[in-house]
């Protein structure tokens, strides 16, 4: 490729799991004025951003969807990936979008599709394969979106919240509180256990509120193992994020776990959050805060 032009392109390289949102996503860029294109053969990607580069009408924002339909092509998209790397007028951020092997089973029921890779017929094996092979893109993908638990208007909105918000923006920290006893974020880069400090489910009043209640919130703080572990973990957060934003990774996901996660980790993950907003664009989101009336 060139090093050199008069324009430069953001590019958004969609990719994941069969079943996982890659229709939906194309279609929300598409929505927000990006350049799409539906199942590239990643080896003609290089060609492809060359024309981009040299056309007239200065497209600057494309996003691009490659999955295991273009399979036979896909050990190439590496190739290009490392050749994005040595020039300065693309900027590439992997969008990957994944979801638990049971979810993805009931999609592929749902809409009687059969997995690509399932030679058998069945879903699971076929996801199976699918996870092995795109073990190493997941790993060199900068945005990772778990969509076990997100209906298709929820994924638009937080594809558009990122990514139309986020112009000009080259880093995001997303903070997430959890509960253990509902399954470790599968999107999640790091994940903390809170489930030392003490708990106030044991209090009878505090039991039916959450972190985002004064009274909890002031219970899970007055403790010095936790103030202790807030330091602790603010001074290794505040040493590690500027390395991840200079290794060109366009968000970190942080995780902040208890055992139900409505108390602990709700109130950490605020304050968290409210440490990190003035020196970059934090989102904070509690994962399970609603499930307690589900209990």
């Amino acid at each position: 490729m060139a090093s050199s032009t008069s324009h430069e392109i953001e590019l958004v390289i969609i990719t994941g799991m069969s079943g996982a949102g890659k229709t939906v996503a194309i279609q929300s860029f598409e929505d927000m004025g990006y350049f799409c294109v539906d199942n590239l053969p990643p080896s003609l990607l290089p060609k492809f951003l060359e024309l981009m580069k040299e056309s007239s009408s200065k497209m600057s924002k494309v996003a691009i969807v490659m999955d295991l339909r273009g399979r036979e092509f896909f050990k190439t998209l590496i190739e290009a990936l490392d050749e994005m790397s040595e020039v300065t007028w693309i900027t590439p951020r992997i969008l990957f979008l994944d979801a638990k092997d049971q979810i993805l089973v009931t999609r592929y029921k749902e809409t009687r599709r059969s997995h690509p890779l399932a030679a058998s017929g069945l879903p699971l094996e076929g996801i199976g394969l699918e996870r092995e092979l795109l073990e190493e893109l997941k790993g060199r993908s900068q945005i990772i979106y778990d969509t076990s638990q997100m209906k298709p208007k929820e994924l638009r909105e937080k594809i558009v919240q990122h990514f139309a918000t986020n112009q000009g923006q080259t880093f995001t920290v997303n903070i997430m509180s959890f509960g253990f006893k509902y399954g470790l974020p599968i999107d999640a880069d790091l994940v903390f256990d809170v489930r030392f400090l003490p708990n106030p489910y044991y209090i009878d009043y505090l039991r039916p509120m959450t972190g985002k209640d004064e009274e909890v919130s002031s219970y899970v703080m007055k403790w010095n193992e936790t103030q202790k572990f807030l330091e602790k973990l603010t001074d290794l957060l505040t040493f590690m994020l500027p390395f991840y934003k200079r290794e060109g990774k366009s968000q970190l996901v942080i995780a902040i776990g208890c055992t139900g996660g409505q108390h602990r980790s709700v109130t950490l993950a605020d304050h968290l959050g409210n440490v990190f907003k003035e020196d970059y664009y934090t989102f904070v989101s509690h994962r399970d805060i609603e499930k307690k009336s589900r209990r």
